[in-house]
């Protein structure tokens, strides 16, 4: 038999082996990081697109001089360059925030081991790990959500953005994008936000605060913590000392220039009012600034007043609420409005949304209804008592005077002259009419017990309808707006009509009883030495409201104390504390 030699397999060396698993391992390695990279990236948005930002429209409000007190949406200012701002701003942005941002590649290291030691040691956070890059990429394109794949997309447009940008450029960037506290984007609007300038134009100590907001916005707020922007301010004049950018003379010359100016009054009513009636005046999407009718200084004034009168006599007296309006007579434009004791707590606007009795302070449109069916101030009507029907009207004092003048009628609020007045004058549905011709928009009550105030009102419309006492007879609509720009055009504001609703000699006729009251009525803790005031007191049944209306140096003063849940207060009427917080607010006024 033959048999066949057996074959010999040529043994194979153990390097290509290696070799064809390393050739494996390395092409399912490679399909696996693209997979993750493809799983990083799968929501990456476009760099390209995300640097024009989308943000909410800009609505910032300037009060009658030209100073923003308030601001709603994103505020931005003019988008400028290194060359346009001095150089020690961007100088102690890089000082604070990112020490090696010209050396880097975007990325760190011995930065970010540096900021983990100085933190580890002090024992609290004092410095940050992201460069200027990182925060680049992060707040223009991502989300702060804390997971590993928005961090390894950060790092991915971190170094797209070294790739496709000069540092200059990058810098740039974050100086116009970056969030700087109150709604304001940018160096730029944060500069005109806290001191009324242009980035373009900020000293060095100024500059010393914007590029220290960044790390805290809320916290180092110049307008909400004062002190801490302060402190942070000279943390950053160190800084700049320690990476050479200035001497240690020039820090310390800086810090003691460090004034804030007063806090600007947030307004938090009037805005809120202001900005609701500018929207229909707005092109969607626009950026608009309201150059507005507020007196920030009076504005002030009456919040400081109101909350001490609170606070003070208010507690003895229960009266845990109260609103103010301050109007002028001629054209109804709003100086200052308080909704509350606290805007914070309740911006629930009280002078303008809430509806109350207005008590005796509805009295003068009786009156002025009286004067157009022929009655005079010094004709004389009956104080006794009056009986319509089951209802039998009393005076507040009980006590009843017989023949009185019209004037000294109003001067003591007297309710029985109220009723018959009403009556002369056709009765309830004629007084109301009068009432809405001069500016009262509610509805009222066709009854007789509208002599008393019955109805309810709103502080700001009843205000507004005293003016007619004190202009000659114009109404006047409550307006908040002096000019509007809205993307960098004029628009025309809306004003509403001040059509004449009252003859003349009516109109003095009224100014003068009501100057009787302050003089020697219900009204006397309202006069203020050597200057004529005129208005009414308005107290409702169990005290539940009070009100003081009037008008000095042709400015209407309205006044409402009370209690949100209706409780009553503990006495207080028309004449006490509302007639003398209008007393402080008017001795404020400068002529």
């Amino acid at each position: 038999m033959y048999y066949a030699p057996p074959v010999h397999q040529p043994r194979r060396r153990p390097g290509w082996r290696l070799l064809k698993w390393t050739v494996i391992l390395a092409i399912w390695g490679s399909l696996a990081l693209g997979l993750t990279l493809l799983w990083f990236v799968a929501d990456l948005p476009r760099p390209e697109a995300a640097l024009d930002a989308v943000r909410r429209p800009s609505l910032t409000l300037q009060d009658r001089t030209g100073r923003t007190y308030a601001s709603f949406g994103d505020v931005v200012g003019d988008p400028l360059h290194l060359s346009d701002l001095p150089p020690y701003l961007p100088a102690a942005a890089v000082a604070v925030e990112d020490r090696r941002f010209y050396v880097h590649g975007g990325l760190d290291v011995i930065g970010i081991a540096r900021a983990v030691w100085v933190n580890l040691t002090s024992g609290r956070l004092v410095q940050g790990g992201s460069t200027i890059t990182q925060q680049v990429a992060k707040n223009l394109f991502l989300t702060n959500a804390r997971t590993l794949r928005r961090k390894v997309q950060e790092i991915l447009l971190t170094l797209w953005l070294e790739r496709s940008f000069t540092k200059k450029e990058i810098l740039e960037i974050w100086l116009n994008r970056v969030y700087l506290g109150s709604g304001a984007w940018g160096v730029d609007a944060a500069a005109r936000m806290y001191f009324g300038v242009s980035a373009r134009r900020v000293t060095l100590w100024q500059a010393a605060v914007l590029a220290g907001l960044p790390r805290a916005p809320s916290r180092f707020n110049p307008r909400a913590d004062p002190a801490a922007a302060n402190a942070r301010a000279r943390e950053v004049l160190a800084a700049m000392v320690e990476v050479g950018a200035l001497k240690l003379e020039q820090a310390q010359a800086a810090a003691a220039q460090i004034a804030f100016p007063p806090k600007p009054s947030g307004a938090g009513y009037f805005a809120d009012w202001v900005a609701e009636h500018a929207q229909p005046q707005l092109a969607p999407g626009a950026d608009a600034v309201l150059r507005t009718t507020l007196d920030t200084r009076l504005q002030a004034v009456v919040e400081g007043k109101l909350a001490a009168l609170l606070d003070g006599p208010g507690v003895a007296a229960q009266a845990g609420q109260g609103a103010v309006v301050v109007l002028d007579a001629q054209t109804g434009a709003v100086r200052a409005m308080v909704g509350g004791r606290d805007y914070r707590g309740s911006p629930y606007n009280r002078a303008v949304l809430a509806r109350r009795q207005p008590g005796s302070s509805f009295k003068p449109f009786v009156w002025a209804a009286a004067l157009e069916r022929g009655m005079r101030p010094d004709d004389t009507v009956l104080d006794a008592p009056i009986h319509l029907g089951t209802w039998s009207p009393s005076n507040f004092d009980g006590r009843f005077r017989g023949e009185v003048t019209v004037e000294e009628a109003l001067a003591e609020s007297i309710n029985t002259v109220s009723v018959r007045l009403l009556l002369h004058s056709g009765g309830p549905a004629v007084v109301a009419a009068l009432a809405h011709r001069l500016g009262i928009a509610d509805a009222l009550p066709n009854n007789d017990s509208l002599a008393l105030g019955t109805a309810e009102v709103g502080l700001l419309e009843l205000a507004s309808a005293y003016a007619v006492f004190f202009n000659g007879g114009n109404r006047v609509t409550p307006a908040g707006i002096e000019a509007i720009t809205a993307d960098g055009r004029p628009v025309v504001p809306l004003r509403g009509p001040m059509p004449h609703v009252l003859d003349a000699d009516i109109a003095a006729m009224m100014a003068r009883m009501m100057a009787a009251v302050v003089a020697h009525g219900s009204g006397r803790a309202a006069a203020l030495p050597g200057r004529l005031v005129a208005g009414k007191t308005g107290t409702t049944q169990d005290y539940h409201d009070a009100w003081f209306i009037g008008c000095t140096g042709g400015v209407i003063i309205g006044v409402w104390l009370g209690n949100d849940d209706n409780r009553p207060m503990n006495g207080v009427t028309g004449g006490s504390l509302p007639a003398r917080l209008f007393h402080d607010i008017a001795g404020e006024i400068r002529g």
